[in-house]
């Protein structure tokens, strides 16, 4: 197993890929803290990990939340012994342009998007260096590459995303640890249904939109929880900064 006596943290751990990833780490013989707002989410993402053999806790926190990140680590510790992996995917969108985003939309995303993995790296980095290395996988997207309409704040977010993560990958490649984010384009999750809603836009025709790229169809959570696990173990262990795309050709 590639994953074998790691110990992982999964931000945004309830839902659609965050959900996928915890699964996929466990089945790769990681120790996974799931973490999310939603606890009683984040419960039965373990509960199901444990019902498959694996080790899992859950730990309700606000990413946004200084305190909420150190007893977030502070917990992992606490049950496992030590922090190998960080998954730092919790994210939200909210779709509109520049002249509709109010102030505090724009702080709500960036809160959650950007200063959760500020936070995150600021408290785990002297952990993951205190024992050799570890591996950090953020969560961008093909949006934080290219733009996307009518998502002004969601795009600048991911772009920080991605430049924070290159950031991170000279800083402390030294103390071996790497950093690399993963790029997905449109998954079958429920961030696009609250998409849809938001754009005021007919669900099934918005999906079939989503479709619309090379590969001829939206991407499924497991298939980025792929591209995860390979980061986060040692099959990549000569790639740190790098931008994973997965998104069926649709930047290409």
């Amino acid at each position: 197993m590639r994953l074998a006596d790691k110990n992982a943290i999964v931000t945004g751990g309830a839902g659609g890929i965050g959900r996928a990833t915890a699964l996929a780490f466990a089945a790769e013989g990681a120790r996974v803290a799931v973490v999310d707002l939603r606890a009683d989410a984040a419960d039965a993402v373990a509960a199901e990990i444990r019902a498959n053999g694996g080790s899992a806790i859950a730990v309700a926190a606000d990413v946004s939340s200084e305190a909420d990140i150190q007893r977030v680590i502070a917990t992992t510790l606490a049950e496992f012994g030590g922090v190998d992996v960080v998954f730092n995917n919790a994210g939200i969108i909210r779709r509109t342009t520049a002249v509709e985003t109010t102030a505090e939309e724009w702080d709500l995303v960036f809160g959650v998007n950007v200063k959760s993995i500020f936070l995150m790296c600021k408290h785990i980095v002297p952990v993951m260096a205190a024992a050799g290395g570890g591996s950090i996988v953020n969560t961008g997207s093909g949006w934080g590459l290219k733009g996307g309409g009518q998502a002004i704040s969601y795009c600048a977010s991911k772009g920080a995303v991605l430049n924070m993560t290159r950031a991170l990958a000279i800083d402390h490649g030294p103390q071996g640890i790497r950093v690399n984010s993963v790029n997905p384009g449109d998954v079958n999750t429920g961030m696009l249904l609250e998409e849809a809603r938001q754009l005021d836009q007919d669900a099934q025709a918005f999906l079939a939109e989503s479709a619309d790229r090379p590969l001829g169809r939206m991407g499924e959570p497991n298939e980025i929880a792929a591209a995860v696990v390979w980061l986060a173990s040692d099959e990549s262990s000569y790639v740190t900064g790098s931008a994973l795309v997965v998104d069926g050709g649709g930047i290409a």
